[in-house]
Order: C-alpha cells, then sequence, then structure tokens
C-alpha cells in the first residue's frame, strides 16, 4: 500500500525490475498511471480503508508493504485513520487471507506515549500494532527524511528558493537531520523481502551526512544553482508561523509538523549498514534529479507499449 507516491514509486520499479508480480492498490488510476508500463504491475483502483476490500487485495499474496503515511490530516483523513486505524485493518486482512510477510514504514522518532507531535505517537502506535500481530513476519522500517526524485523536501525548497529570490524563513533551523536516499530506502526494503532472519527486526535508516535543517535548504540551493537567505526564525514565531500556515490549502506547514522539528531525526543504529547497503549522500544524489521529472526508468518501459 502507498505504491504509488515517493517512495513507493521507487520500490515497486526496483520489484517489478527484480521480477517480482506486484498489485498496486489506488483510489484513482491516474496517480498510478506512470506505473502502468510495468508489465508485472497491476494497478487495482480500490479504497484499502473498506477491510473486505483489503482482504481482497491481500488474497494469494506472499508479502504486504505498508508505505501509507501523512504529514498533515487531509481528505477527511487524520493521522489516527491512517497511521492507526488502517494499520489495524491491514494486519486483520493479513490474518485473513494468511500472508506471511509484513514489511512497515514507519518513522525515526516514533514514540505512541513520549513522541512529541501526533505524527509520530500514531506512528508509535502502528508499531506496536505490528509487533503484537504474531500471526505475520514483520519488519519495521524507521528512516530519517527522505531525498531523491519527486520528493516533497528538497525539490519543495528548491520550489520555495525559486519564487521566493532565494530568501526563507525557517522555523526550528536548528533541527538536525540524516537524510537518506529514497533509492537506499528501497533496497532496505528488498533486502529485508529477501532475507527472512530480518523479520521481527527493526531498522534505522539514515544517509551519510548529519545536517540541520538549515544546511539541507543550503545544500538544496547550491546544487541547484540557486541563491539562498536563511533566516532563522525564533520558536515563538516559528509557532506562530505553523499555525497560520497549517490553515492554508495543503497545509505547506503546521503546528504538529513545529512539533516533529523540536525531535532530531537521527539513527541509533545502522539499518542501512546491517542490511549491507551503503547510502549516497546528498551531494551524489541531488544533482541527478532537481531539474529532472519522473524516474527515467519508466521510459524505457513506454517505448516497448
Amino acid at each position: 500500500m502507498g505504491g504509488t507516491g515517493f517512495v513507493g514509486t521507487e520500490l515497486v520499479i526496483r520489484l517489478a525490475e527484480a521480477g517480482h508480480w506486484l498489485r498496486v492498490p489506488t483510489r484513482r488510476l491516474d496517480r498510478g498511471r506512470h506505473l502502468s508500463v510495468l508489465p508485472t504491475v497491476e494497478l487495482a483502483v480500490a479504497n484499502v480503508h473498506e477491510p473486505r476490500v483489503l482482504a481482497g487485495l491481500l488474497g494469494g499474496m506472499d508479502a504486504v508493504v505498508n508505505l501509507v503515511g501523512i504529514l498533515n490530516p487531509r481528505g477527511g483523513m487524520n493521522f489516527g485513520t491512517v497511521h492507526v486505524d488502517l494499520v489495524e485493518k491491514l494486519l486483520e486482512a493479513a490474518r485473513i487471507s494468511r500472508v506471511p510477510r509484513l514489511l512497515h514504514m514507519s518513522a525515526l522518532g516514533a514514540n505512541a506515549r513520549e513522541a512529541p507531535s501526533r505524527y509520530l505517537r500514531t506512528k508509535g502506535r502502528a508499531e506496536e500494532l505490528v509487533r503484537a500481530a504474531s500471526w505475520v513476519s514483520a519488519t519495521i522500517f524507521r528512516p530519517s527524511v527522505i531525498f531523491g526524485d519527486g520528493d516533497s523536501l528538497t525539490n519543495r525548497f528548491a520550489g520555495l528558493l525559486r519564487m521566493s529570490a532565494g530568501f526563507v524563513p525557517l522555523a526550528r533551523a536548528r533541527a538536525r537531520f540524516a537524510p537518506v536516499w529514497v533509492g537506499d530506502v528501497a533496497a532496505a526494503f528488498i533486502a529485508a523481502l529477501d532475507t527472512p532472519a530480518s523479520a521481527g527486526h527493526l531498522y534505522e535508516l539514515c544517509g551519510p551526512q548529519i545536517v540541520t535543517l538549515e544546511e539541507l535548504v543550503r545544500i538544496t540551493a547550491r546544487e541547484a544553482s540557486l541563491k539562498c537567505h536563511v533566516l532563522r526564525v525564533p520558536d515563538t514565531l516559528g509557532w506562530l508561523q505553523a499555525a497560520v500556515l497549517g490553515l492554508l490549502p495543503g497545509k505547506p506547514f503546521s503546528l504538529d509538523n513545529f512539533r516533529s522539528l523540536r525531535l532530531d531525526s537521527l539513527c541509533r543504529e545502522d539499518g542501512c549498514r546491517a542490511l549491507g547497503i551503503e547510502p549516497q549522500s546528498m551531494a551524489a544524489v541531488l544533482p541527478t534529479y532537481l531539474s529532472a521529472p519522473l524516474p527515467a526508468r519508466l521510459s524505457r518501459y513506454r517505448a516497448r507499449h
């Protein structure tokens, strides 16, 4: 689930290239049209929040991947509905359909009781549900912020820098991250899928470089050849900024996002190394996509069909 999104697209392409057959549910066919050129991918128009539909989707599957997540409530869906209720339904569907394997996307800092934001608390609650499901062998992944072709991180900052002549008011500018490339995240999922011993384990996924939010913006500007003037916003004004922006369509920044930034997104354990992955740096990857559209690998499939 979540196969038509940013991480999902990368993972689906890699799995298809490896010869796997995949069923990818989507609410709207146009959201997954870019994957329809892959010969071993079946796009299924479905509402995964309907238990009967979900059980039908899982029928005959060897494994299920859950990448579904939201950074802010939208479209009538809140954190509890997406991160907790859907996971409960997925686990029950896996039990009914006898799917033996689950790969579940969580987030660094997830904790059902102590996390500072609703996003991280619901992610933590979902982890508890996954661990308690004795009928499925599950692997949990906790990535730091993810960058890559089509991301909403570096691409959003690049777009903002272009529109604002390089001026960016930044709340929590000193919050720290270890950005991890989407290709490495996808590789981690595939490595776990191919390694039965990974069942029951949690893998924290980080890139090789620790940066502050301000440094992340400046790196993005440099690689995109854009001007950059970061205006550090103190927490009092940052809270107000988040409150105002959270009222805008699309919620570009919210109070819950602000609260999440109170916690550094850094790994305590090297999950990439444990799965045999040498993570790529931002400097090696950013120049390859900041001005590029959809993954170029799909073009060869379009040429064949």
